[in-house]
């Protein structure tokens, strides 16, 4: 990794892939495992051909909120460069937008929730894509 890991970059899907992350990033990451309270999965059909040969599939998993209090998505915190967050930015599609939430740990992190949220001051969303 050339120069400091300053972002954290939270992840519940496929960027937690070896093979994404070597497409993407050139290295695999050291993940934390952590959860992101308020919200669960739902899955999207990805149709950009080149994140689909990388992924490899059309299905990928994207965050909605939810009413539920206790529900909570599973996933890994990773350390990443500016230039490792530009190539996150890169790979994920129109239908995710990059945004800062505090994970059950305390870790403030970026994650890619549905463009189409709507999301409060401190993060959180206040409606489902």
């Amino acid at each position: 990794m050339a120069g400091p890991a300053p972002h954290q970059l939270f992840s519940y899907g496929t960027l937690q892939s070896r093979g994404v992350q070597l497409a993407q990033f050139g290295r695999l990451l050291e993940g934390k495992p952590d959860a992101l309270p308020g919200y669960r999965i739902t899955y999207i059909e990805i149709t950009d051909p080149e994140v689909i040969a990388i992924s490899g599939s059309d299905r990928h998993p994207l965050l909605v909120a939810s009413a539920d209090a206790s529900d909570a998505v599973e996933g890994a915190v990773f350390a990443v460069t500016d230039d490792e967050l530009a190539a996150a930015d890169d790979y994920e599609v129109d239908d995710y937008a990059r945004t800062e939430v505090i994970l059950r740990s305390g870790t403030k992190a970026w994650v890619y929730l549905g463009a189409q949220t709507e999301h409060s001051p401190d993060g959180r969303s206040t409606a489902a894509a």
